[in-house]
């Protein structure tokens, strides 16, 4: 029996390897955790992990999209009211609202709420593309928000990104809170990809009433066991009709948990064996994370990423694999890739793979 490699759209020929982060520091967990809670040494941690991770990228020579929440370009609490969208988010559930968050001057008194400087350090290393988590960490699903104010923090993002001489190409919606009503706004944005939710009833977009901790330990249970199975993208689920490529996220990077330490092992191969079958399948694996993820135990988590990227390298030097950014797989699918074959036709796999898949 053929494998169904043959009959699958063909791709670049080699699989890809893509990593992406959501830089947000305050703003990304602000309405469940206060500037001063037990969450506070997570998010002034990721102000050392960064510039760790981008020294590693350079290492592995590892191009990484980082989105960005808008406010966090901002050099002062001047600069991001000039910026501001026209037309506010009216969320139901007032603690959303970001506008009545109180910061300070700017990033040297208020770290966590202004960060230009480490977005400077992420535009200065190679192979890095910065796109955009919207102005406000805008939610597009919950009650109160229209396509409006969407379209104007979308504008304010882009807007604040220009001025320091950055374009964006890519979106990643905040909660993974897709809302395919606004494609038509980031299209015409420039936007030409986004990062869908990964595989897996657990794993989709979901607003605050739907999030329940059956959810949530179902989502840290398919980290260490198979619950939602494979994990790769084919490239040619990645080109939407309307236009957009679904970047789609493969894994998320749970960080290291000290109660959990004994299945750490575990999660690293599993992690490892959807990334060597993408290779082997010229398929896209799709990694990503937050640097606060990071911010405790920052040791331990550079440790387990550094051995995922070690992996890459293997698979990179082995099978061709390659380190692409998000945009960069979107201008593939859009420039590069043939229609999809008829019926009666049938692409063969540009080489012939005869080692075993991991499981």
């Amino acid at each position: 029996m053929e494998s169904l490699a043959t009959f699958r759209l063909a791709g670049p020929g080699y699989g890809a390897f893509v990593l992406s982060l959501d830089f947000e520091l305050h703003w990304g967990v602000r309405d469940h955790e206060p500037i001063n809670g037990p969450y506070h040494q997570n998010l002034l941690g990721a102000r050392e992990a960064i510039p760790r991770l981008l020294e590693m990228f350079k290492r592995y020579e590892i191009s990484a999209t980082w989105a960005i929440v808008g406010f966090l370009f901002a050099e002062s609490r001047e600069q991001r009211r000039k910026f501001g969208p026209a037309v506010l988010p009216r969320y139901h559930d007032k603690a959303f609202d970001p506008y009545t968050e109180p910061i300070g001057q700017g990033e040297k008194d208020d770290p966590l709420h202004f960060a230009p400087s480490l977005i400077e350090q992420i535009r200065r290393c190679p192979m890095q593309e910065v796109a955009t988590h919207t102005f406000s960490h805008h939610y597009c699903c919950e009650l109160g928000q229209t396509a409006e104010s969407f379209k104007a923090d979308l504008d304010s993002a882009i807007a604040i990104a220009t001025d320091r001489g950055i374009r964006f190409h890519s979106v990643v919606f905040p909660r993974n809170q897709v809302n395919p009503d606004y494609f038509p706004i980031a299209l015409n944005a420039g936007m030409i990809c986004y990062r869908g939710s990964e595989h897996g009833w657990m794993h989709r977009g979901i607003t605050r009433q739907e999030r329940t901790v059956a959810l949530r330990v179902a989502r840290i249970g398919d980290t260490y066991v198979d619950i939602s199975g494979n994990r790769i993208v084919r490239w040619d689920e990645i080109l939407e009709p309307n236009g957009l490529c679904n970047v789609r996220a493969s894994r998320f990077l749970w960080p290291y948990r000290r109660a959990l330490q004994g299945f750490e092992e575990r999660r690293l191969s599993r992690t490892i064996d959807q990334l060597k079958l993408a290779a082997l399948e010229d398929a896209v694996f799709h990694l990503w994370f937050h640097p606060h993820n990071f911010g405790i135990h920052l040791e331990e988590n550079l440790s387990f990423l550094e051995a995922i990227l070690e992996a890459f390298a293997s698979a990179r030097e082995r099978y061709g694999m390659r380190s692409l950014s998000m945009n960069a797989v979107a201008e593939l699918v859009r420039e590069e890739f043939r229609l999809r074959p008829t019926e009666n036709e049938r692409i063969v796999p540009p080489a012939t793979r005869k080692e075993s898949v991991p499981a």
